[in-house]
């Protein structure tokens, strides 16, 4: 499970966010590309853009399912 006092300082505002549990997979960037990025130097994927419709919200759910380690966090904000 994420833990939001470890999220990334990169991650957008909002409900969604990436923790430091994050092992650089790809899947979420996958998933939803127009949320999740990667930092480049850091090695670590975090939420660029909080989705706004319940169809991007779907798909920000189904990145933070499928994760592997459990990275990603909804603090239903």
């Amino acid at each position: 499970m994420a833990n939001k006092a470890e999220k990334w300082k990169e991650n957008a505002p909002g409900k969604f966010y990436v923790d430091q549990q994050c092992i650089d997979c790809d899947l979420c960037r996958e998933t939803a590309p127009n949320f999740f990025t990667r930092h480049d130097e850091g090695g670590y994927s975090f939420v660029h853009k909080q989705p706004t419709t319940e169809e991007e919200t779907a798909l920000c759910m189904e990145a933070l399912e499928g994760c592997p380690v459990e990275a990603i966090g909804n603090d239903g904000e």
